[in-house]
């Protein structure tokens, strides 16, 4: 069984990614399961060509710290040619109303005007619009029997089934057909200065960003600053007190305790954010310190990226040269 989960370095990689995912996939995944920097997902909205590689190599690094094991990751473009060839297979098996349809594209295309480009659908790349077939490339090409996603991506999940189902029945069987699946749940961490949207790397404002490369004297100031709501001292009550409610929740994923319990052992905020931020830097430490040390080892980091590349490869050249060959490509 393969299970295939990526992730786009659209920033730095931040406290939300460690204790929602990347922490998760190194200690629960699978022996067959795959592991991928999204790059080139990057590229649908405008962005820095330096800037987007730097940030892949610096996830590729993250993801090894954490403890994946490097023969079960690569970076996407690394696969280009062959992850090319069967999207473009796939385009000519997708119709253009099931790729217009999906919710992100039309999200996306309502807020239009992109790079100084004219708004709605007119206005942005037509790799917003053909990123879903990408994306089901992706999961073709290495044969996963399983995506964990969540909601918002389960519709693109659905189209890759969708894909693999009509070129096996219409050329020849072979893709096996994914199923999306939810994720174990992992903490959902929210911006700690506006605890009512999600902890992003692609956030406008950093302030309440703690990411995995910060320095323990950053992650406690930011933890400080955390917006807190009303009341004289700490209780959970998400529903009413989101701040407080998002410090107890990351101290319970650091401490593997509970956030309720923990709520009656803190007599005051500020008490309360000191312990959040010594354990969200003991949680960080290795990670960060490991991260350095592959980033600092450049022969040894691109020897992991190019082993990776190699068996990724390896796993998806006969799907790609079969499907070429009985759409008639090859």
């Amino acid at each position: 069984m393969v299970q295939l989960s990526g992730i786009t370095p659209s920033g730095h990689t931040q406290l939300g990614n460690h204790l929602g995912a990347v922490r998760r996939w190194a200690s629960h995944g699978g022996p067959e399961d795959l592991y991928f920097v999204s790059d080139l997902h990057a590229m649908t909205t405008q962005h820095n060509p330096a800037r987007l590689r730097s940030l892949a190599t610096e996830q590729l690094a993250v993801l090894v710290a954490s403890g994946i094991s490097p023969d079960h990751v690569f970076v996407q473009s690394d696969i280009a040619r062959d992850l090319g060839a069967l999207t473009w297979v796939l385009e000519c098996t997708c119709a253009y109303g099931e790729a217009a349809r999906m919710i992100q594209f039309k999200e996306k295309a309502a807020r239009g005007g992109a790079d100084g480009r004219p708004g709605g659908q007119a206005g942005v790349r037509l790799s917003l619009l053909t990123y879903p077939v990408l994306m089901a490339a992706d999961i073709l090409l290495q044969g996963a029997d399983e995506v964990p996603v969540g909601e918002d991506q389960r519709q693109h999940v659905e189209l890759a089934r969708t894909l693999a189902k009509r070129f096996n029945t219409t050329y020849g069987e072979v893709f096996t057909v994914p199923a999306a699946v939810l994720p174990m749940t992992g903490a959902r961490v929210k911006d700690f200065a506006d605890p009512t949207r999600k902890m992003s790397k692609s956030a406008h404002d950093s302030a309440g960003v703690v990411f995995v490369l910060d320095e323990p004297d950053q992650v406690r100031r930011k933890i400080r600053r955390a917006r807190t709501d009303g009341g004289s001292v700490p209780a959970y009550a998400p529903e009413t007190r989101p701040g407080i409610a998002n410090l107890l929740e990351v101290l319970a994923a650091c401490t593997d305790g509970d956030p309720k319990a923990l709520a009656d052992e803190y007599p005051s905020y500020g008490v309360l954010k000191d312990a959040v931020a010594d354990a969200v830097i003991e949680e960080l430490r290795p990670i960060r310190e490991r991260t350095k040390a592959l980033l600092g080892d450049v022969a040894e980091l691109e020897r992991v990226r190019k082993a990776g590349a190699a068996r990724a490869a390896e796993r998806g050249a006969h799907r790609v040269s079969a499907a070429l060959r009985l759409i008639g490509a090859g």
